[in-house]
């Protein structure tokens, strides 16, 4: 029983790291995994703070292959990205996308009307139920308007922010149908549903998305998962990994997939 390939991962590239890759490779190699993925930030039109993430993608590209050249005989590093989705965005991510050889592509979504909720201000101007409804239905547009992507990053992300006393959210049943909208969509469109451990760094007590959600996804017949740890230091690499392990496995799944060229390639849990 084991994860040994760590597919969410950050390094300085990222405006919100400034940990240089060759340090979280170290840390992957400490931890005993097989291979790594970096999938560094790029969320154009993010007006909270404009340019933050912004990529560099030549000079990206260009580090994480020569860092894998360099550990090729200890560990594996393929070179992903991480998008941040808005509709308005299609065109040039796909422009992107087609002038660029990335391994990995997780479509992630951070903005809801122009709000990242990792902002306190998100949170303030809605309710409860809202907040997270209004994420969800965000969600969906977004990868409706954008499905050139191998994954759904953190699908309820949204709860690792909220401001509410109860930190042991529904992330399901109050959204069942719109959850269930998503989740019926990446199954079409053989997207698979990123297991997030990013969660429990920031407090909540199970991963992104919850075991509600994964539970539902094998339900609907879901099968396709990546896993990763969201990391954007090295004590981050890898987090809760056994843990995770045992939960998927609880959930029903055997195998998570490794992407190389955009095509999955199948590991045993």
């Amino acid at each position: 029983m084991s994860l040994l390939w760590d597919n969410h991962m950050h390094s300085s590239f990222s405006g919100d790291c400034d940990i240089p890759a060759k340090e979280m490779a170290a840390a992957a190699k400490e931890k005993g995994l097989l291979g790594i993925t970096f999938t560094d930030h790029l969320d154009l039109d993010y007006m909270e703070e404009p340019g933050l993430f912004d990529l560099d993608i030549p000079a990206y590209l260009d580090s994480i292959q020569s860092l894998a050249q360099t550990e090729s005989s200890s560990l594996t590093i393929r070179k992903g990205i991480e998008l941040g989705l808005q509709p308005q965005l299609t065109n040039v991510y796909n422009e992107i996308l087609s002038s660029n050889n990335f391994d990995f592509v997780i479509g992630s979504t951070h903005v809801i009307n122009g709000l990242d909720p990792y902002y306190p201000k998100y949170f303030s101007t809605r309710d409860e139920h809202t907040a997270f409804l209004e994420y969800y239905e965000t969600i969906l547009k977004n990868i409706q308007a954008f499905p050139n992507i191998d994954a759904v990053g953190h699908l309820d992300y949204c709860f690792r922010y909220g401001p509410y006393p109860d930190a042991a959210y529904d992330t399901y049943g109050s959204y069942a149908e719109i959850v269930d909208a998503i989740l019926s969509y990446i199954i079409k469109k053989d997207i698979a549903l990123e297991v997030n451990s990013g969660s429990y760094r920031c407090g909540l007590t199970e991963p992104n998305p919850s075991l509600s959600i994964l539970k539902r996804y094998r339900q609907l017949g879901g099968a396709l998962i990546t896993v990763g740890a969201d990391a954007h230091t090295p004590r981050h690499v890898a987090l809760e990994f056994s843990h995770l392990a045992e939960l998927l496995l609880d959930c029903g799944f055997t195998e998570y997939a490794v992407f190389q060229n955009r095509t999955p390639t199948f590991f045993s849990i």
